[in-house]
């Protein structure tokens, strides 16, 4: 017996009862005819409050036009989208992260109140990609992600810039590097128009995630955001959510172990964002597969950095896109045997198939091969010890130093460290430790961008290390880990430190720890209590709540 390809959406529009629901969906301009066919949602993350998304809505109207010539019926709806990078060093920067649930749930909610046969999932800035997929994995009807692209490269002097120049600048005209002119100069070029952060930083880490893990077309991601190409592969989406939803396959069945491991390798390989730890930890939950932080370093321990991209390497997302695209990354990856060839994608043909034509551009130094690496082994590395018992986590995609110890100097909140740095409190040698600011304590885990760039463009990037129970935007470099797990809020060590105790990193080692003993952690938290929440009502307060561990993807939960 067939998949039948409207079994969801009948039970809206179809017989007597449904008279009342008809009606409305007419008044909205849909026909009889339209609602005779499978309804295909069309989970939009547009927003004209930044350049990551403001395509999005353009490109719906492609997606759309493939879904009707394929025999679908496609109905767009909105959900959020919380912008990191104009969010960053404020208050409002707590909601990125909490965004991914409520774009999860939103997507899930709109799923199964108007009962879509098949979704096709629009999405861009950082916390959408998760957000959507973590949706599509709890609805399990046919579905696919699409990226909207990169936005391309600003131009100053001859160089490339990111939106990751101008945080960099700040720090640099703090320190009296640079002057005011020359910071406005680096504002006004770096953003030139439409599309994500321009480097592998989050946002271009989770596209190239989703191609490996199967829930994207593989090739469909790197055409930019103004690209014409990128209308195309809006109606083969179309297209292809209905040859999905006529087969019958649905997104647990490609959100494999071996998806997740490929997943995890692309990451890695491509120096991408630590941020790809936690959206991969909580999208396993929603599938139904084991994964553990251990996997993202016993898997990047094995797997080399074969794309040269910033913010560890030189080039940006859209050279990938000449080079070859992440389909040659890709199969640069199967053929040097760093993934599962065999997984299965959107496409019906597995991630092998799907990269065995990928074109490289002759004479590109963007991508390279497993056996002439540009780094021995992946840039997610996960720390563990006394400071961070339940883990930590590290981006070691371009030359960081293996090694730091120093005196930490300790903050309750980011803007506090960010201060300090500005009036050059900061000394070659420190370890900034900014606490309080993880999944529950903050609540949100904010992005510390800021207070990294502020530290690099300050030219302490080779001195001075961070280390925090917040995150990390996919632009970061430098020595900062994040994620320490347990969080001070949930009284983790990190709560008992104070300045001046020592701090030591060992990335060969996997460690990272504080030299108190086991009586001074417990004299210091005798008498300890979690601070008071810093919101008591609203949707932070709910997310405090329920949010747990980093070590566990940072997913709200209930309990029963």
């Amino acid at each position: 017996m067939g998949y039948d390809i409207k079994a969801n959406s009948a039970v809206i529009t179809n017989g007597r009862d449904r008279a009342a629901a008809r009606a409305m969906y007419k008044a909205v301009g849909f026909s009889d005819a339209d609602l005779a066919k499978p309804i295909v949602g069309i989970a939009n993350t547009w927003t004209e409050t930044m350049p990551c998304n403001l395509n999005l809505r353009a490109l719906a109207e492609h997606v759309k036009r493939g879904v009707r010539d394929a025999g679908g019926t496609p109905m767009e709806f909105n959900t959020v989208a919380i912008s990191d990078g104009i969010t960053m060093g404020t208050e409002g920067m707590k909601a990125s992260l909490v965004s991914r649930e409520v774009i999860a749930d939103s997507i899930e909610l709109v799923g199964r109140g108007h009962m879509f046969d098949a979704i096709v999932a629009l999405v861009a800035c950082d916390k959408t990609s998760p957000g959507a997929a973590m949706a599509l994995a709890r609805l399990n009807v046919p579905a696919l992600i699409l990226y909207g692209g990169s936005i391309a490269p600003g131009k100053l002097d001859g160089r490339d810039l990111t939106v990751v120049d101008v945080f960099e600048a700040i720090g640099a005209h703090a320190a009296g590097k640079i002057d005011d002119a020359q910071l406005l100069a680096i504002e006004d070029a770096a953003c030139p128009g439409a599309g994500a952060c321009g480097g592998q930083y989050t946002a271009n880490t989770m596209a190239t995630v989703m191609e490996f893990i199967g829930l994207s077309p593989v090739g469909s991601a790197s055409p930019g955001a103004t690209d014409p190409r990128k209308e195309r592969k809006g109606y083969e989406a179309g297209v292809i959510v209905m040859d999905l939803l006529r087969r019958g396959v649905r997104p647990r069945d490609l959100l494999t172990r071996a998806a997740f491991e490929n997943a995890i390798a692309a990451a890695a390989g491509t120096g991408g964002s630590t941020n790809s730890v936690l959206h991969l930890l909580a999208l396993a939950r929603e599938a139904g597969v084991d994964l553990t932080l251990d996997d993202f370093d016993a898997i990047s321990r094995r797997t080399p950095i074969i794309a040269d991209l910033r913010p560890g390497g030189t080039y940006v997302a859209l050279d990938v896109d000449q080079a070859g695209g992440i389909e040659l990354i890709a199969r640069r990856m199967v053929e040097g045997g760093l993934v599962h060839a065999d997984t299965a994608t959107v496409t019906g043909r597995t991630l092998g198939e799907e990269t065995a034509n990928a074109r490289e551009t002759p004479g590109q130094r963007v991508i390279s091969t497993a056996s002439a690496p540009f780094k021995p082994s992946g840039g997610i590395v996960i720390l563990r010890g006394s400071l961070a018992p339940e883990g930590a986590v590290v981006k070691v995609a371009g030359h960081e130093r293996p090694y730091h110890r120093g005196p930490a100097r300790v903050f309750d909140r980011e803007e506090d460290a960010m201060h300090a740095i500005e009036r050059g409190a900061i000394v070659a040698g420190d370890v900034v430790v900014i606490r309080y600011e993880g999944p529950k304590g903050g609540p949100g885990m904010r992005e510390m961008l800021g207070v990294t760039g502020a530290i690099v463009g300050a030219g302490l990037g080779e001195t001075v290390a961070l280390v925090t129970d917040g995150r990390f935007s996919g632009g970061t470099r430098g020595l900062m880990l994040g994620h320490v797990a347990p969080e001070a809020a949930a009284g983790g060590d990190i709560a008992a430190l104070r300045d001046g105790d020592f701090v030591t990193i060992d990335i060969e080692a996997r460690s990272l720890d504080h030299e108190l003993d086991d009586n001074e952690v417990a004299a210091r938290m005798q008498g300890w209590e979690p601070p008071p929440p810093r919101y008591t009502a609203g949707v932070f307060a709910k997310y405090a709540a329920l949010v747990g561990s980093a070590a566990e993807g940072a997913i709200t939960r209930v309990t029963f």
